[in-house]
């Protein structure tokens, strides 16, 4: 007998036909899926609601459905030998039955809820091996509605949470975590309400293409979905190869797996679709951030630790040089990790520029020599440092934006009315910056012992947190090792750092002839949100001129 299927409740509204999965002469299975339609909501597999042979097809790609919209002409298999089946389990009393004939199909329809107690098992998962339960969703004694996930399963290609195929309240749960199963075992037992006997025409517990079995009277939506989610696990498999879906394109994505991504901060049309037609499932989107984590894992140190400034840049590509001679792979320490990571940051989110200069340090270097036997008396070793903090303490108070921070929110500058300054120490584990506090109250040689002390403390390990925090401005010094010039990196959230070199005896032209002086290369780095090229000049000069005569800091 042939029968035209129709388009069941797909929840109002229209679908596109975006994949057929049958086609004319095709022998089909109860509940088996005959094609994908595709809503602004969600996207569901229509499935056939009895077994038979296609006659015809009433529907092509790129149709629109609704509820109740022609879908197929079947021709139904066993439909003949179905009516007869009914009254066989009249009871004795034949007369009553002869009298009303008409009574005899109305038992399955008529007959009173009740509850039965179900199975449930663990559908196909698409893989031959065991997936380890790492997640139960339920206990004893929870509701449960249709589609609900019930246990979540791992193997070694993909997640996935099972849904229950049936409403209820849980009995007995048969699994426990770290547990191994496959497809079919016992997961649970089900107390299912209102399982009354089926009609003739709808089995009581259809058997689908997955291999679980969904309650009789199930919303066909629901059904498909149950498929679909089913599914996952063996589209994981090939999720890795498929093609992104591009940009722009319109991505085929249900409601479920829309809020997944969002859970995520996923976009969609970067994550392959493994779907029919490039539909992205939620297996999709576990894999794409897993993904995304271990790239994130296998980064370089600098790479973490907040450095969002350089989201996008593609990765160095990875190279086997033991195949270029030997090799050794030596540790980083936990500190030149740390410092790694810091540098990365605020080189990332900093827009440097560096300023370039010297200072003619002659008189300077005169008066550190004729004190070295004052500073000697009171203990300590008078070095440039202590008179670098000094000018550079009295120049922040004379230029305020070198002594602020950008506000979070990027429209405000944070002007510091005090003076800390940090200043770079070298030692053999990596770079440490301790930070002296109230450079500007401080004289010569209370910030000479300082800093020694500070050093010391750094290369013995024995900075305390408060030592290294504070800091306004930073001073880094490779003087004691030589060099003309270098690009210190900023400290952030500091708006400026100054880089010293090695000073050098030059001939500088006076107006008349040269004169032999010792100049002390000067570098700049500042913050170009904050600082412009006309103020780092203007501070670089005048840090110049204060050096040169520094009894005008007096003034």
């Amino acid at each position: 007998m042939s029968e035209l299927i129709r388009v069941p409740d797909i929840g109002g509204g229209e679908g596109e036909v975006i994949e057929l999965m049958v086609k004319v002469g095709d022998r089909i299975e109860a509940d088996q899926s005959l094609l994908t339609l595709e809503s602004d909501k969600a996207s569901m597999e229509i499935p056939a609601p009895k077994a038979g042979v296609i006659k015809s097809l009433k529907v092509k790609l790129g149709d629109s459905l609704k509820e109740g919209d022609e879908l197929l002409e079947l021709e139904v298999e066993g439909a003949a030998e179905a009516a007869p089946e009914a009254p066989a389990a009249a009871p004795a009393e034949a007369p009553q039955a002869a009298a009303a004939p008409a009574q005899a199909a109305a038992p399955a329809l008529a007959a009173p809820a009740s509850s039965s107690v179900e199975e449930i098992h663990v559908p196909d998962i698409g893989s031959d091996g065991k997936a380890r339960v790492i997640e139960v969703l339920v206990k004893v004694g929870d509701s449960v509605e249709v589609d609900q996930s019930l246990i979540t399963l791992e193997s070694d290609k993909a997640s996935m949470e099972i849904p229950s195929p049936a409403a209820g309240v849980v009995e007995s749960i048969r699994v426990k975590l770290e547990d191994e199963v496959g497809t079919g075992d016992f997961i649970l037992t089900l107390k299912v309400a209102g399982a009354a006997a089926a009609a003739p025409a709808a089995p009581a517990a259809a058997q689908t293409t997955e291999g679980h079995k969904t309650p009789a009277g199930a919303d066909p939506a629901v059904v498909a979905e149950v498929n679909a989610i089913a599914k996952l696990s063996a589209a994981a498999a090939s999720a890795a190869a498929a093609p992104a879906v591009a940009s722009g394109n319109k991505v085929h994505a249900g409601p479920a797996v829309r809020q997944l991504a969002r859970d995520f901060g996923v976009e969609l049309s970067a994550v392959p679709g493994s779907g029919p037609k490039g539909r992205v499932l939620k297996e999709d989107v576990q894999v794409h951030v897993k993904a995304m984590m271990q790239k994130a894992k296998e980064a370089p140190a600098g790479a973490t630790g907040g450095a969002t400034g350089g989201a996008g840049i593609p990765p160095i590509p990875v190279v086997d040089f033991s195949k270029f001679g030997e090799i050794e792979e030596v540790a980083m320490t936990r500190l030149m990790q740390v410092g790694a990571a810091n540098l990365h940051r605020s080189w990332l989110n900093v827009p440097h520029v560096t300023q370039f200069d010297s200072a003619d340090i002659t008189e300077l270097e005169a008066f550190r020599v004729a004190q070295k036997g004052v500073a000697e008396k009171a203990g300590v070793k008078l070095t440039v440092l202590p008179l670098l903090l000094k000018a550079c303490a009295f120049l922040l108070k004379e230029l305020p934006d070198f002594n602020s921070s950008l506000a979070p929110s990027g429209k405000a500058i944070i002007r510091k009315k005090y003076v800390n300054i940090g200043f770079a120490v070298d030692t053999p584990d990596g770079l440490l910056v301790p930070v002296i506090k109230n450079v500007d109250q401080k004289s010569l040689l209370q910030l000479a012992a300082e800093a020694a002390v500070l050093a010391e403390k750094a290369r013995t390990k024995k900075l305390s947190a408060d030592d290294m925090q504070g800091a306004c401005f930073t001073i880094s010094s490779l003087g004691h090792i030589g060099g003309t010039g270098f690009t210190p990196i900023v400290n952030a959230p500091e708006v400026a750092i100054l880089g010293v070199s090695k000073a050098t005896i030059q001939p500088v032209w006076d107006g008349k002839v040269f004169q032999p002086k010792l100049m002390l290369p000067l570098s700049l780095s500042y913050d170009h949100r904050v600082i412009n090229g006309a103020a780092a000049a203007r501070y670089t000069k005048r840090l110049g001129e204060v050096l040169a005569d520094i009894r005008t800091m007096l003034l």
